[in-house]
């Protein structure tokens, strides 16, 4: 059915040929030129539209070309989502790439002719919608409701696909029966929504695969990017910053402190380039949030108190962190996950 549901293999500096790097350096463009962060989450979509198309038009969703995608892998993928990480600009593409997996990993070439060109082009947005929240009556059968909290962009999605026990069925958000709210977070430059489905007909697309791996593995790229980028910000105000006579990144006590959170960025890199399968995405899950927590958590010190101002974006980063670091499980539910997933039997 065309892209593999698996992360990418590790690779030096996250780019292993021309086409990557060109890919790089053409999202990192795009977004010094038209992405505006303020502007683009007060927006009702929580996103700017007119930059989705652009993103979609370089084709950054993978989406195979028989269904009118670029044929781009999920290596692809992930070098976007650092870059979006870097310059925290809302997007759906973390969404719609899980969204696409699913639809993908049914094997339903109908259902992946008629919606993924649309997803492709960016005129159409997919929500995946887990049902893990699905209620039961009093005797402990699957009632007809199904409630899922903190789906990407759900509210504002075109096509809801709901995992359901071991199904995926494709749903639309217009009919009756469901109900899409915006849920408002510490995190303004990300969309996520509360979908409760009570009855609504569901159009069976296949087999509901397990994408947790997938969701972990770009989310830890994009952590990456953005604590990378938080450094960078550190390092420079740091260089400009003037105490006693003298800039503040030239007392050996700082420069310590940038070396440790430069390894700590490095190693979280490598981490999320390792991600491959379900035990070593957990443990990017683990490590990118960390790291990026503790990043911004410098950030905001090393900055003073010009950090903890609306028109600085340190808070901004900050804020992602602590809101990636919960999105698909905190660490601490990943630690005990993997503390039994490896105790020998």
């Amino acid at each position: 059915m065309g892209q593999p549901v698996t992360a990418p293999s590790p690779r030096a500096g996250g780019v292993v040929n021309s086409e990557q790097l060109a890919l790089r350096s053409s999202v990192r463009a795009l977004l010094a030129k038209h992405s505006d962060v303020r502007k683009a989450m007060e927006l009702p979509r929580g996103h700017d539209p007119d930059l989705w198309l652009r993103l979609c038009d370089i084709g950054v969703l993978p989406i195979p070309a028989e269904y009118g995608g670029s044929g781009a892998s999920l290596a692809e993928t992930h070098i976007v989502l650092e870059e979006l990480g870097r310059t925290l600009t809302p997007s759906p593409l973390l969404g719609a790439t899980i969204a696409v997996q699913a639809l993908l990993a049914t094997g339903n070439d109908e259902a992946c002719r008629r919606l993924l060109p649309g997803i492709a082009a960016g005129t159409t947005l997919a929500a995946l919608v887990s049902s893990d929240a699905s209620e039961r009556d009093a005797q402990g059968h699957r009632s007809t409701q199904t409630s899922r909290s903190l789906v990407l962009d759900g509210d504002v999605a075109d096509v809801l696909l709901v995992a359901d026990g071991s199904s995926l069925f494709e749903v639309s958000p217009d009919q009756p029966g469901v109900s899409r709210v915006h849920t408002p977070t510490m995190d303004p430059t990300r969309r996520l929504a509360r979908i409760t489905l009570t009855g609504p007909a569901r159009t069976r697309l296949g087999p509901a695969p397990d994408l947790g791996h997938v969701a972990l593995a770009a989310l830890a790229a994009e952590q990456v990017g953005a604590a990378a980028r938080c450094l960078e910000l550190t390092v420079s105000y740091t260089k400009g910053r003037v105490q006693f006579g003298r800039p503040i990144a030239s007392f050996q006590a700082l420069q310590h402190r940038m070396a440790d959170l430069h390894v700590l960025v490095e190693t979280a890199r490598s981490a999320a380039l390792a991600a491959t399968d379900p035990v070593s995405a957990a443990v990017a899950k683990v490590y990118c949030s960390e790291a990026f927590s503790k990043v911004a958590a410098e950030m905001i010190q090393l900055h003073g108190g010009i950090a903890i101002t609306w028109e600085h974006d340190a808070h901004l980063y900050f804020k992602r962190a602590h809101g990636s670091a919960q999105l698909f499980g905190s660490p601490a539910e990943h630690v005990r996950r993997l503390t039994a997933m490896l105790q020998p039997a």
